[in-house]
């Protein structure tokens, strides 16, 4: 029998590495979150300026990350790097977050987005369509033509992902292309065609307006802008599949985080530019009416598509790279056994991969995930904080490994993306205790199932 039969098999080179950073990220936020953000900022200076800090953060991550993955060569991502700072238990619990609510809730949002935007252009499609109702004693239940697309959603690409690496990363190239060529579209549209000329380089930053202090109000909307670019981890669950993975696994996420950072600055300057800043102020869905403003009623329709095309790449983007994780866990025996088999013909992790698509379809039937995601994205964060803390207990720790690449600008890098994201832990548990509790309760619930498993 080949030796390399039931091994994950190393496909991805630079270029799908950078893509698959872009195409994690790049979903609907960017199309959504600046008229939320001039809430908090009502100036043209402050808003470019709070995504440049977001992506300098972004940045800081990235670069801390590159030092593990490419020490750690391992699919798995965050799982490998706690579990090995910290102990089996550590990387079970993230683990366990990342399957229950995180990665599946995450994905079953998406794909309900991805039938929210196909409705705009089919209508009987929409989420607003019901295909069943009803009750029983107090209990209620709809199912919505928008549910049962969003689940074919996650079902088709499942499949394909199924067929291996290779026919995942193609479908996530394709799309993550196409939506980077949209966007460039739009903004090179907007600023020749465009009927805008809003940019006011006049009291660029001006403090008018604020209803917050300044750092209080630069804080909350630096919190929506990190969400904007979560994601960016990605290339990191997929290390043992990415070729020359100690050059470009870092370099992929060098490459893909600035290319984010480009993107997120150019979006926003045709914003600006289609629209005063008191018209951007609470607008949610601002690139819609933004292209409305530059385009007139088509312009809608064109936003619209690049959005519907943008959330299906990323939900193509994070079908693939999540079920790393799982499978991780289930090879070091932490986990359900079946989710470590890979499949002998098509190399991919092929019951992790429908054991994320069965219960993200479950989770988007439900109607919880959102509730449920809502209570647990904090903790993200959270284990943020203690990656970025492993890069020093590993270099104390395992001073043997072998590190072809060293965290740029370290030790401070890491410093500033440990502090902000402590930081961030802390002000998300002072503005949403209840949530923060509960979502510390889900967590906790993996420590009968890791004895369960340790025992075994």
């Amino acid at each position: 029998m080949n030796k390399n039969q039931n091994k994950l098999i190393k496909g991805l080179n630079l270029f799908d590495t950078t893509l698959l950073v872009i195409g994690a990220v790049l979903g609907s936020g960017i199309f959504l979150t600046t008229g939320d953000i001039a809430l908090s900022l009502p100036s043209q200076g402050w808003i470019l300026l709070v995504w440049v800090i977001g992506g300098l953060i972004t940045l800081t991550g990235a670069l801390t990350f590159g030092e593990l993955g490419a020490s750690l060569p391992r699919a798995g991502g965050q799982y490998v790097y706690l579990k090995e700072a910290y102990g089996s238990l550590a990387g079970f619990l993230y683990g366990w977050a990342f399957f229950l609510i995180i990665q599946c809730g995450g994905v079953a949002a998406l794909a309900v987005g991805f039938a929210e935007y196909l409705g705009y252009f089919i209508p009987s499609l929409s989420p607003q369509n019901y295909f069943l109702r009803f009750s029983f004693l107090s209990f209620n239940y709809q199912l919505s033509i928008g549910q049962i697309i969003a689940v074919t959603a996650i079902m088709s690409l499942t499949i394909i992902n199924y067929f291996g690496l290779k026919s995942g990363s193609l479908v996530q190239n394709i799309f993550t292309t196409l939506k980077i060529g949209a966007v460039v579209l739009i903004v090179i549209l907007g600023f020749s065609m465009g009927k805008g000329g809003n940019l006011n380089f006049q009291n660029f930053f001006s403090l008018e307006g604020f209803e917050l202090n300044w750092l209080k109000a630069f804080g909350v909307a630096l919190i929506a802008v990190l969400w904007t670019y979560d994601g960016w981890y990605s290339v990191n669950c997929t290390a043992s599949e990415i070729k020359n993975v100690k050059r470009n696994l870092p370099l992929g996420l060098i490459l893909g985080t600035f290319s984010l950072i480009s993107i997120y600055l150019l979006v926003n300057l045709v914003y600006l530019h289609a629209l005063p800043i008191n018209k951007i102020a609470g607008i949610r869905r601002i690139a819609e009416t933004a292209a409305s403003s530059l385009f007139g009623p088509k312009g809608a329709i064109l936003i619209s598509a690049t959005i519907m095309i943008s959330i299906f790449g990323c939900l193509s983007a994070t079908i693939l790279y999540g079920p790393r994780v799982f499978y991780a866990m289930a090879k070091d025996k932490l986990f359900f056994n079946k989710l470590a088999s890979v499949h002998p013909k098509y190399h991919s992790p092929a019951i992790a991969i429908i054991a994320q698509g069965v219960w993200s379809s479950i989770l988007c039937l439900s109607g919880t995930y959102r509730e449920l995601y809502e209570y647990v994205v904090f903790a993200l964060i959270l284990f943020f904080f203690f990656t970025g803390i492993s890069v020093f207990i590993l270099r104390w720790k395992r001073p043997e490994l072998e590190r072809p690449y060293r965290t740029w600008g370290y030790p401070i890098i890491p410093i500033i993306f440990i502090i902000i994201n402590g930081w961030l832990f802390i002000n998300t548990l002072q503005q949403q205790p209840l949530q923060s509790a509960l979502g510390l309760i889900i967590i906790f619930t993996g420590l009968p199932a890791y004895f369960f498993w340790k025992r075994k």
